[in-house]
């Protein structure tokens, strides 16, 4: 087997419908720190301290069409880990977060034990799974 010759992802860009309130949750729901970003363009930086997110507002968010995982080329999902306590406390605190669209709560991966849950993250159109390995 050749050595890869890559050194792991660098960050993730994704565009959103409404960078503020995707930022919003990133930083208060999920506890991201805000690194910056380009107003003009706009475009903000979050991350955990191991991911780095560049998230763009859509241009025309009114009329960008939503992504159909079984029609559309790109990004299916974004998965992040966390901890069983975080996957347990989000499965609870998620459902309460306006604009969150819960695909499936925590359940889990096959035959377990690794657990995991999908959410529509609010203003985005992105899906996120939340994944606990045992």
């Amino acid at each position: 087997m050749s050595e890869a010759k890559t050194r792991g992802v660098h960050h993730v860009g994704l565009t959103v419908r409404d960078l503020a309130t995707t930022v919003a949750f990133f930083v208060d729901v999920l506890g991201f720190e805000e690194l910056g970003g380009q107003p003009a363009y706009p475009a903000a930086f979050v991350s955990d301290g191991h991911t780095v997110l560049t998230l763009w507002q859509a241009t025309e968010p009114a009329t960008a069409a939503p992504f159909d995982r079984k029609r559309h080329l790109g990004l299916h999902h974004l998965a992040l880990a966390v901890s069983p306590e975080v996957l347990d406390a989000l499965g609870d605190r998620l459902p309460q977060v306006g604009g969150c669209e819960i695909e499936f709560p925590p359940e889990p991966v096959g035959a377990g034990p690794s657990r995991h849950m999908m959410v529509e993250l609010p203003g985005s159109g992105i899906r996120v799974e939340l994944r606990a390995e045992a």
